[in-house]
């Protein structure tokens, strides 16, 4: 069956591409075992001189790729442009800082010298989404070339020119031809590749299901894996809040990548001393977005990635409604060609509503109403996700119980959450485990070797 790119703005089908066959895939396999061998040996000085190359590819066109990806999975254009711009951002903190981060570590023990190197893994598979699709791959990619790894991408089967176009990239920054290869391939292939010897490792973002089914395929072989999983962020507002500032921020934050985004705020719980003033404000900031063409400069939400999509969260808004939820704004499809989805926010969401502990993958909002920091911590880790949140306070002591108390990767105060280069990124729960980006996130596939020496 065909790998295809379709516009979800249109439903056109753009072009489409025939899976690898076995002998393909088996050769891409070989060429990166082979390519790591030497690979591995070059100098940091050289990785860099490659990566801060693609930066610079990354910067100079990020216009078109920015279309590319608008075209394959509906973000605005401004903030595909953004995001291409980003993972330049990230080559170039890894080509500055990876030498850095991997040197030897001196430790002090019984030996007369002792300390850990940091050394390369070989081949790592990465699985990523279509939602974040050069940001996902590159801060992937980027640490684990800088690492003396080589990587092979099996990309979400929606963005293959996504996926073509990142490999370009790399081989044009001068990247040996077996450093970063793109396997265009169907999910039901992955197993087989897990099980593959020259596989060294697996990365992986996207769904629980799916992380569930790597991560018991990966364990069977004893091959290390990371698993950025779903998130339900609560985004909590206190009195002492700067509503002029939270208010545009929590819009925003919900709507960030047409609503699908495992870091957007999803659950916002607001101290009743301000709720009636948060809802309606936050409903209205709702209702003024402009839905539309996500090439239109002044699009604020564009389609969502594939009608499945689309036809999953209607089911959830009406699941929420039977459930007792009531729904303030949005609530439907919207009518014409894409899959567009209103603008919605939904309040009075018992425990017993089956959306209470699930995700929306759309510009879907839930409120809820909590007496104070207490009752809201609680109500925050009342999830069965614990990937980021957003909290926002003026009062200290409220700040330390929040960043304690919260069950979650991240903890932002009086900021929407964010993935930062320099910054460790990664859930707890049924988000996942393992860490993405900082000096934690490369060396996550290495093998740190401890030395010895009498």
């Amino acid at each position: 069956m065909p790998i295809a790119s379709i516009n979800p703005a249109t439903g056109e089908t753009l072009q489409s591409f025939n899976p690898l066959t076995d002998d393909e895939i088996e050769r891409k396999l070989q060429r990166a075992a082979d390519t790591f061998r030497s690979y591995r040996r070059t100098g940091f000085p050289d990785r860099a001189a490659r990566l801060l190359k693609a930066a610079d590819i990354l910067d100079k066109e990020a216009e078109r790729f920015g279309r590319i990806m608008t075209l394959e999975m509906g973000k605005t254009l401004k903030s595909a442009i953004a995001e291409a711009q980003k993972c330049a951002l990230g080559c170039r903190y890894y080509a500055e800082n990876a030498q850095k981060h991997l040197a030897d570590e001196v430790i002090q023990s019984s030996a007369s010298r002792s300390f850990v190197r940091y050394q390369p893994i070989g081949p790592v598979l990465a699985i990523m989404p279509w939602n974040f699709p050069f940001w996902q791959v590159f801060r992937f990619a980027a640490p684990a070339l800088m690492a003396g790894n080589v990587g092979l991408l099996k990309h979400a089967s929606n963005v293959p020119q996504c996926a073509l176009a990142i490999e370009e990239i790399l081989l044009a920054a001068g990247f040996p031809e077996g450093a970063f290869q793109t396997l265009l391939i169907e999910s039901s292939r992955v197993e087989r590749l897990l099980k593959d010897d020259r596989i060294a490792a697996v990365t992986l973002t996207g769904s629980e299901p799916a992380g569930r089914a790597v991560a018991r395929e990966a364990g069977a072989e004893i091959k290390k894996t990371v698993l950025e999983l779903g998130g339900s962020d609560p985004f909590i507002v206190m009195p002492s809040a700067r509503l002029e500032d939270a208010i545009p921020t929590a819009v925003n934050a919900r709507v960030i990548n047409n609503g699908q985004s495992c870091i957007a705020a999803k659950r916002f719980i607001v101290a009743d001393a301000i709720y009636d003033q948060f809802e309606k404000r936050f409903v209205e900031g709702m209702r003024q977005l402009r839905v539309g063409d996500p090439s239109d400069p002044e699009t604020a939400i564009g389609p969502l990635a594939t009608p499945g999509i689309r036809d999953d969260l209607d089911r959830q808004v009406h699941q929420a409604v039977e459930g007792g939820a009531r729904v303030l704004i949005g609530g439907e499809k919207l009518n014409g060609k894409g899959n567009y989805y209103a603008p919605t926010v939904l309040t009075n969401i018992s425990r017993s509503n089956p959306v209470y502990r699930e995700e929306f993958f759309g510009p879907v909002a839930m409120l809820f109403r909590v007496r104070d920091a207490a009752e809201a911590v609680e109500l925050a880790n009342d999830s069965p996700f614990g990937l980021g949140s957003s909290v926002w306070t003026e009062d200290r002591d409220e700040m330390e119980q929040f960043i304690d108390g919260i069950e979650a990767g991240q903890v932002f105060v009086n900021g929407a959450v964010a993935s930062d280069p320099r910054l460790p990124f990664g859930g707890v729960k049924k988000s996942g485990y393992g860490r993405e980006l900082s000096a934690v996130g490369i060396r996550e596939f290495v093998n740190m070797k401890t030395v010895w020496c009498k």
